[in-house]
């Protein structure tokens, strides 16, 4: 970058050079024409076309001297000669041209600093002394034109050349702390360049690392920034978003466009609301905090925070579930013994009375439906309880092919599934080892396979798959073609009692949820309204039971 930066002086340099010898040449011109015999023209031309010879020299070799410091030195010397030359053709100690040192003096001090500037004031003190002492000893004779040619006295001499030399250092000083200044300053510009440059990166660094997206607009809502967090969450890159409405972009509800219309309060607000992604991801929920954006000038516009939260929502409503989950298992034994026992009785009862008493046909089916009742709802608390209160578990490492398989067969013979239903097994060839309580394993597949197939109460396939993953041990997959449900439907499923069949207790997806969840396992449901339904259950390859 110096040497950029000293080419570029030179370049002004001999620039300025031809300027100049320009301008005396039109000027020596101009008084050849109107006033004959009034200077030397003959030399005056000639160091003219000196000095634009001596331009072109330095022009063509002006590349080399970033490598070659000496060509500046030439430069600096030679217009401090050529300037000597003009003194000494003008008349010597009584020029009226002495002023022209300070060119060669203010270029040295510009291109060299301080120490450019005084080299050349010594320089040409040097020279002007020498022509001066010259002219004095006689011998080199003044320039026989229509100059006067009686020299001045020696105190008036002296007196010029002590005016001279002080002018000559007194402008190197100047120029020089002058240059030297400017040069500092320029590092200290470039530095606080420098630096703010490394704190804008920084900055910018600092909002692309954010976790959560951030937007800011103008007064009128048009984004400015949109950081790389935003891009992630939302699927909009930014180019595209970059002077947008930001209520387009992140589709805010019409709720809170209405308050940024009425603008906000002093104070953020907080919203949450659905978003659909512009990269195909389906829709997400957002929240979003939104505030002014507050500058020392004042208002500048909106700033708007926000994440992806369906994660966490998801957590809370898996958590909020867990609650009533816990609050029904401590009902459990109350249940047990204010409706089992009674129940219990009754039914006992009601089978000596149908033995002991003559009763009517009418009667007897009367008796009949109170005891199927009373199976029914014993059944009922019966799976209430093992949800509720699960039995110890008796974890034994087993084949879990043969639990899918086992299942089918029970299927296949029951009465529910008819000459229009298929019951497939999906399995690997080889043994699918899992250490568990095979029983609870058997209750999983059964309980989901049942769900299937009442499901598709008109026929259709029903999919039971094992399979290995090395990331999330072994996979339950149930697969059946039935009626499906709609998103919303999805939420509670697996609530106790939110069973949708007419058929069944509504536990035996609660309770599959419970061992999953007691073998930190993951249940992931896929399910479209007619188009079947999918249920995926991840068991960990670590064997760690939860066994309250």
């Amino acid at each position: 970058m110096l040497d950029t930066e000293l080419r570029r002086k030179l370049a002004w340099l001999i620039a300025i050079r031809a300027i100049v010898s320009t301008v005396l040449l039109g000027s020596a011109t101009l008084i050849a024409m109107t006033a004959p015999g009034s200077f030397p023209f003959d030399p005056l031309f000639f160091l003219i076309g000196l000095t634009y010879a001596l331009t072109i020299f330095y022009a063509a070799t002006l590349r080399f001297a970033d490598r070659a410091r000496w060509l500046v030195d030439v430069q600096l010397a030679g217009d401090a000669l050529v300037v000597s030359a003009f003194i000494y053709v003008t008349g010597g100690v009584t020029s009226y041209f002495s002023l022209l040192y300070v060119l060669p003096i203010v270029a040295g001090s510009t291109v060299q600093f301080r120490r450019g500037g005084l080299l050349v004031a010594a320089l040409s003190t040097s020279l002007y002394v020498g022509v001066v002492l010259m002219q004095y000893a006689g011998t080199v004779p003044l320039w026989r034109t229509g100059l006067p040619t009686v020299l001045p006295a020696g105190l008036v001499a002296l007196y010029t050349v002590a005016f001279n030399m002080f002018s000559f250092v007194a402008v190197a000083l100047l120029s020089g702390s002058l240059a030297e200044e400017l040069r500092s300053t320029g590092a200290r510009l470039v530095q606080a360049s420098s630096e703010i440059a490394d704190l804008q990166a920084l900055n910018q660094h600092i909002i692309n690392s954010l976790p959560s997206g951030l937007v800011t607009t103008d007064p009128q809502q048009r984004i400015l920034t949109f950081n790389r967090a935003a891009e992630q969450i939302t699927g909009v890159t930014w180019p595209s978003a970059i002077g947008q409405a930001v209520a387009d972009v992140l589709q805010l509800p019409p709720s809170l466009r209405v308050v940024l219309d009425a603008d906000l309060s002093a104070r953020a607000t907080r919203h949450e609301f659905n978003y659909r992604t512009g990269d195909g991801r389906g829709d997400i929920e957002l929240g979003m905090t939104a505030t002014h954006l507050e500058t020392p000038g004042g208002r500048a516009g909106f700033l708007f925070t926000f994440q992806d939260v369906t994660t966490i929502k998801k957590a809370e409503r898996d958590s909020a579930m867990q609650e009533r989950l816990a609050a029904v298992g401590e009902m459990a034994a109350g249940i047990a013994h204010e409706i089992r026992n009674p129940l219990a009785s009754m039914s006992g009862s009601i089978q000596i009375l149908r033995q002991e008493l003559p009763l009517t046909a009418e009667q007897e089916q009367l008796m009949d439906i109170v005891l199927r009742e009373s199976d029914r709802l014993n059944n009922t608390i019966r799976s209430f309880l093992a949800y509720a209160r699960p039995q110890r578990f008796a974890i034994a490492r087993f084949d879990v092919r043969r639990a899918l398989t086992d299942a089918a067969q029970l299927l296949r013979n029951s009465p529910d599934v008819n000459d229009r239903h298929v019951i497939d097994v999906d399995v690997p060839p080889h043994e699918l080892w899992y250490d568990a309580d095979e029983g609870q394993i058997k209750q999983i597949v059964w309980n989901l396979a049942t769900n299937g197939i009442r499901a598709m109460a008109d026929g259709g396939r029903l999919r039971l798959v094992g399979s290995e993953d090395e990331s999330s041990g072994v996979v339950i997959k149930v697969q059946d073609e039935g009626i499906g449900m709609a998103h919303e439907e999805l939420e509670g499923l697996f609530q106790p009692f939110h069973g949708g069949f007419a058929k069944g207790s509504g536990l035996g997806l609660a309770i599959v949820h419970r061992i999953v969840t007691d073998y930190k396992g993951k249940i992931e449901v896929s399910s479209q309204r007619g188009a079947g339904t999918t249920v995926s259950v991840r068991l960990p390859p670590q064997r760690i039971v939860a066994t309250t």
